[in-house]
C-alpha cells in the first residue's frame, strides 16, 4: 500500500544554468532550514516516519535488545601526561563518556570531567581534550547538539575547578600547550554573520591563548588572507622549541608545513614544505632534524628526515608493499602501523630505520594507539575486529611483551560468529577486498544482507566492532563491508582511483560487491540492503539511483546528495578537492552524471528507503537529505516506503548521546526487519 506523503511544494521557476545546461532545483526552498515552511515540512515528515516505525511490531523488542547489548563498561586508550594517566570510560548507557585520571595504573581513578552533567539530554559532548605538560591544566572543547563548532574551556587539574577562560568559534582544531603551560595554540574562524549552520567557513586563523586572559587578547600567530581556503593546525614539538604549523586545503591529503621557533623572541614563521604536492605528517624532531610520514614519491607511505636549515631530505623507513597507516616515536624507536589487505600489521624500527621485528596481534583486525613520548618505555593500543570488542593492551618495551589492560565483557556469544575476507572483481577487473561476518551455522544459506560502504577521502574501512551490528548478526543477517576505491586501504593511488573524475569507480565497486554476494549464493536482491553515511550516504544514493533493481532497501545517512550545490554550505567547499567543483566545466558533467538528487527518474520502482539526517548537521547540511527525499517521494513508482528520519538536537554524528544512538539503531533495524520480511525472535 502506498503511503500518503506530505505535500512538498515544487517551484518550477528555480532553474540554474551550468555551463549551458539548464538544471531545475524545485526544492531549493528547503535549504532554509530555519524557515516556518521548512519547519512545518520537517514536522510532517517526522510524523509520517515515526508513525510508520512505531507500527512495526518488532521495534520495541529490538530497542530493548539493543539497550541490553549496549549496557557494558567501555574504556578508551589511556595516555600519560604530567605524571598521571588519563582515560575515558562509559559505564554502559551513559550518554557521554567520562574523563578520568589516576596517579598510577593501580590507583583509584578520579573523575576529571563528566559531560553528562552539562545537559539533561546528553547533547553537550566533549569534542577534544589537551593536558599541559606539567599536568596542571586541561583544555577541553565542548560541542553542542552535534555541531562542528567548539568552545574551549580550561580546568585546573589540581582543584578540578574551571577557570574563566572561554575560547569560541573554533572548528576543526585541537589545542597544543607550550612547554611552560602558560597557554595553548588553537584555530578558529570569524563568528558567522548569518546562520552558523549553513554559512561557508573560510579564513581560518591560528591563535595562542594565555590562561587567565580574555579571548580578545589572544595572539594571532598565523593566517593567510590571500588564501581563504587554507586551514591551520598548530603542534608544539616535544622539546618545546618549535611550533609545527600544518597547512591544509580542503580535504586533500596534500599539505604544507611551516614552523615557528619558540625559543627565540620575535622569531618569524618559516616555510618548510611550500607546495601542495604530497602529504606530510609530523612525527618528531631531534634539534633541527624533523621526521615526517609522507607519500611523496611513495603512494603507500614512508618515513623521512628533513634538515630544516638545508632542506635535505633522507629516507628513514622506505616505502613497503603495505600501506603505512600511522607511525609513532616511542622508546626512541619507530612503531609503524601498516595495512595489509585492510588489516593491521605492527612493525618496529630503530631510529635509523633498521627493522626490529613485529608486535604480534591477536588475529586479523585493527590496532590503534601506540601513543606516547620519545623516551617512554610503555605504550597502549587497542585491538578490535568485527567479532572482537575493543580490547586495550599495554606493551612494555623493556620486556617486548603485550598484556591485556582492559577487556570488555559482553553478554553475547561472539564465538558463534566468524569473519572471512574474500576478494571480488569490480566492473573493470580491479580486485576488491570484502569482509563477511555471519553466524557460523548459517554459511551456505541465503541471508538477509547489510552491505555497508564508504569509498572516499582516503578513509580506510578496516575491521571494527559495532554493538548495533550485533543485533543484525543475531537476527541471522550477513554483514558485508567492502574496501572500495577512494579509500586509503592501498595508499594514495587507491584513493585517487575513486576521486574526482574517477568517482564512478566507487559506485561500480559497490554494485559489483552486491552482484558478487548474489552470484555466490549469499543473498538475493529481495534480501539485500545497502547503507552508508556522509560520503557513504552519497554512495548509497548514487547506487540506488543507478541500480534500483539490485537492492530491496537503502539507508543513506547524512548523505551528500546534491552534487551541484554541496560547495556552498559550511565546509562543503573543501570537498571539491575530493569531488571536483560544479563551477568547473571540466568537472560538472561527472558530478551531474551521478548526483543522486539529479538522477531520480519519475515512475521508477525504487527500493524501500529510510533517509536519516539531523537538524544541527553543519557538516553535510540537512538540505541534502530534505531535497533528495522530496524528489524521491515524487518519483517513486513502486509501493516500497521512502521515508526520512530527522533527528533533533543532533549533528553529523560526532558526540551523539547513547540514548539517541540506540533509538536511531532500533529504527534502522526495525525498518529492515519490516521491509525485508525478516523473522525476529528476540
Amino acid at each position: 500500500m502506498s503511503l500518503a506523503y506530505p505535500v512538498t511544494p515544487a517551484d518550477p521557476a528555480v532553474v540554474e544554468d551550468y555551463h549551458g545546461v539548464s538544471v531545475a532545483d524545485p526544492y531549493r526552498w528547503l535549504e532554509d532550514t530555519g524557515s516556518e515552511a521548512t519547519q512545518a515540512w520537517i514536522k510532517a515528515q517526522n510524523e509520517l516516519t515515526f508513525s510508520f516505525l512505531a507500527a512495526i511490531p518488532q521495534r520495541e523488542k529490538i530497542k530493548e535488545r539493543l539497550t541490553a547489548l549496549w549496557n557494558y563498561p567501555r574504556y578508551g586508550l589511556p595516555w600519560r601526561q604530567g605524571g598521571r594517566y588519563f582515560f575515558f570510560k562509559n559505564d554502559g548507557l551513559q550518554n557521554q563518556s567520562v574523563l578520568y585520571c589516576q596517579e598510577s595504573l593501580t590507583a583509584e581513578p578520579q573523575v576529571v570531567l563528566d559531560p553528562n552533567a552539562l545537559s539533561q539530554d546528553g547533547t553537550v559532548a566533549l569534542a577534544g581534550v589537551s593536558v599541559s605538560e606539567d599536568g596542571k591544566w586541561l583544555a577541553y572543547a565542548l560541542a553542542r547538539s552535534g555541531s562542528d563548532w567548539q568552545e574551549w574551556r580550561v580546568k585546573n587539574l589540581e582543584t578540578l575547578e574551571d577557570t574563566a577562560d572561554l575560547v569560541q568559534w573554533s572548528k576543526f582544531s585541537g589545542a597544543s600547550w607550550t612547554k611552560d603551560g602558560r597557554g595553548f595554540f588553537y584555530s578558529r574562524y570569524n563568528p558567522p554573520k548569518d546562520n552558523s549552520l549553513v554559512e561557508a567557513n573560510y579564513y581560518q586563523k591560528l591563535y595562542y591563548h594565555v590562561v587567565g586572559t580574555p579571548q580578545e587578547q589572544d595572539r594571532l600567530i598565523y593566517h593567510r588572507p590571500d588564501h581563504k581556503d587554507w586551514g591551520f593546525q598548530g603542534e608544539v614539538t616535544e622539546d618545546g622549541k618549535f611550533l609545527i604549523i600544518t597547512v591544509w586545503k580542503g580535504t586533500s591529503p596534500q599539505n604544507l608545513v611551516f614552523y615557528l621557533p619558540l625559543d627565540r623572541e620575535g622569531a618569524l614563521v618559516q616555510p618548510l614544505i611550500e607546495e601542495f604536492t604530497a602529504a606530510y605528517s609530523f612525527l618528531g624532531n631531534a634539534g633541527n632534524y624533523f621526521w615526517f610520514r609522507t607519500d611523496r614519491n611513495a603512494p603507500r607511505g614512508k618515513v623521512v628526515k628533513i634538515n630544516i636549515e638545508t632542506k635535505e631530505t633522507l629516507d628513514v623507513i622506505p616505502e613497503q608493499a603495505e600501506t603505512l597507516e600511522g607511525v609513532n616515536l616511542i622508546n626512541n624507536q619507530w612503531v609503524a602501523l601498516y595495512l595489509k589487505d585492510a588489516c593491521t600489521v605492527v612493525r618496529r624500527y630503530s631510529l635509523e630505520g633498521e627493522p626490529l621485528g613485529e608486535i604480534p596481534l591477536p588475529g586479523l583486525g585493527t590496532a590503534v594507539g601506540f601513543g606516547g613520548k620519545r623516551y617512554d618505555t610503555e605504550t597502549f593500543y587497542s585491538f578490535t575486529s568485527f567479532t572482537v570488542p575493543p580490547t586495550i593492551y599495554r606493551f612494555d618495551f623493556t620486556t617486548n611483551a603485550s598484556t591485556i589492560f582492559q577487556q570488555p565483557q559482553i553478554n553475547f556469544p561472539l564465538s558463534d560468529y566468524t569473519t572471512e575476507e574474500v576478494f571480488y572483481s569490480s566492473k573493470d577487473g580491479t580486485r576488491i577486498p570484502l569482509f563477511l561476518t555471519y553466524r557460523k551455522d548459517l554459511k551456505g544459506k541465503i541471508l538477509p544482507t547489510y552491505l555497508y560502504g564508504y569509498g572516499g577521502f582516503n578513509v580506510s574501512l578496516t575491521p571494527s566492532f559495532s554493538i548495533s551490528n550485533l543485533l543484525w548478526l543475531e537476527l541471522g543477517g550477513l554483514l558485508a563491508i567492502p574496501c572500495l576505491r577512494g579509500g586509503g586501504e592501498y595508499g594514495e593511488e587507491w584513493h585517487r582511483a575513486g576521486q574526482k573524475h574517477n568517482k564512478q569507480n566507487v559506485f561500480d565497486d559497490f554494485i559489483s560487491a552486491a552482484e558478487y554476494l548474489i552470484n555466490n549464493g549469499w543473498t538475493t536482491p529481495q534480501k539485500l540492503a545497502i547503507a552508508g553515511a556522509s560520503n557513504g550516504g552519497l554512495l548509497v544514493g548514487a547506487c540506488m539511483v543507478q541500480r534500483p533493481d539490485l537492492f530491496a532497501a537503502a539507508l543513506p545517512a547524512v548523505g551528500v546528495m546534491d552534487m551541484l550545490r554541496f560547495h556552498k554550505f559550511t565546509i562543503g567547499w573543501a570537498w571539491t578537492e575530493e569531488y571536483g567543483s560544479p563551477d568547473d566545466p571540466a568537472d560538472f558533467p561527472y558530478l551531474y552524471a551521478y548526483s543522486p538528487l539529479h538522477n531520480l527518474k519519475p515512475g521508477t520502482r525504487y527500493p524501500a528507503t529510510l533517509v536519516t539526517t539531523a537538524d544541527h548537521d553543519d557538516r553535510v547540511v540537512p538540505a541534502h537529505s530534505f531535497k533528495f527525499i522530496s524528489a524521491l517521494q515524487a518519483a517513486q513508482g513502486g509501493d516500497a516506503p521512502v521515508l526520512i528520519r530527522i533527528e533533533t538536537k543532533a549533528g553529523h554524528g560526532a558526540g551523539k548521546p547513547t540514548s539517541k544512538t540506540i533509538e536511531e539503531a532500533a529504527d534502522k533495524w526495525a525498518f529492515l526487519v519490516h521491509v525485508l520480511g525478516i523473522e525476529c525472535h528476540l
